[in-house]
């Protein structure tokens, strides 16, 4: 049985899943989930992060290996994680056996103010700072990145406390972000099968970048209907459910 690994997005890491792994083992039929962190989050927070991909994709492949997973792993992965899994897939087929990429987007498929709309960027220049002031950083992340807010102080709260914990040095996040900028995916699809995820409400990523990818690539695409860019946050049940699906048509057309 090959084993599900899940990476998150920028300067974020394994604690931001929240409750999305048990639901996914609940509600999913998935297995024992492996929660890897991006060099430079988590507890690789201490390390350098570095500023392309396809690094990340070698730090990953050791990490996993060395944690005795096994081939071929199946991917969920959201924003620039789900960068790091489209590139592992291309550098390495032999190794993904599936892909769930939720709310990425990917040069050529659509642009910079699209993938990063402008009227974002005086708060993520405000971000970078302030880049110590873990409250104001986690209240602009989460307003950027969540709808479903009846939880704001506690969520807040929660990922201040990730923040102190675990900080993200600023220069790791810049390279992030660096890397991110400049990826550019493949314009051939994956081997294995693959499944999009968006959310029509996701302020911080315009979804028509998961909708061209899906295009290009011939992938099966869902898309949430208000949820921000932290699908997981905001409706796991929902992600859970798509996988669910996803999963069930899937191995009935390979049988």
């Amino acid at each position: 049985m090959s084993d599900w690994i899940l990476l998150r997005g920028l300067t974020r890491e394994t604690r931001h899943w929240g409750v999305l792994p048990g639901v996914l083992q609940t509600h999913a039929g998935i297995g024992p989930v492996t929660m890897l962190d991006l060099p430079g989050n988590g507890v690789e927070a201490a390390g350098r992060a570095p500023a392309n991909v396809a690094a990340m994709v070698a730090f990953l492949r050791e990490r996993a290996a060395r944690q005795g997973l096994a081939q071929p792993y199946r991917l969920l992965a959201m924003s620039l994680g789900a960068m790091v899994a489209a590139q592992w897939a291309r550098q390495h087929p032999e190794e993904i056996g599936a892909l769930v990429l939720i709310n990425t987007s990917m040069r050529p498929f659509c642009s910079v103010a699209e993938r990063l709309p402008p009227r974002n960027w005086p708060a993520l220049f405000g971000m970078a700072l302030r880049w110590h002031n873990a409250p104001y950083c986690e209240r602009i992340i989460y307003r950027l990145t969540c709808n479903a807010s009846a939880a704001f102080a506690t969520d807040v709260a929660q990922w201040c406390a990730i923040r102190g914990s675990a900080p993200v040095r600023r220069a790791n996040a810049l390279r992030q972000l660096w890397a991110a900028a400049r990826y550019h995916a493949p314009g051939a699809p994956p081997a294995c099968p693959t499944l999009v995820l968006s959310s029509a409400a996701d302020h911080l990523v315009d979804p028509v970048c998961s909708a061209r990818l899906a295009e290009a690539w011939g992938a099966q695409h869902r898309r949430h209907p208000w949820a921000g860019h932290d699908l997981p946050h905001d409706d796991p049940a929902w992600l859970a459910a798509a996988v669910a699906r996803w999963l069930a048509t899937t191995s009935a057309s390979h049988r």
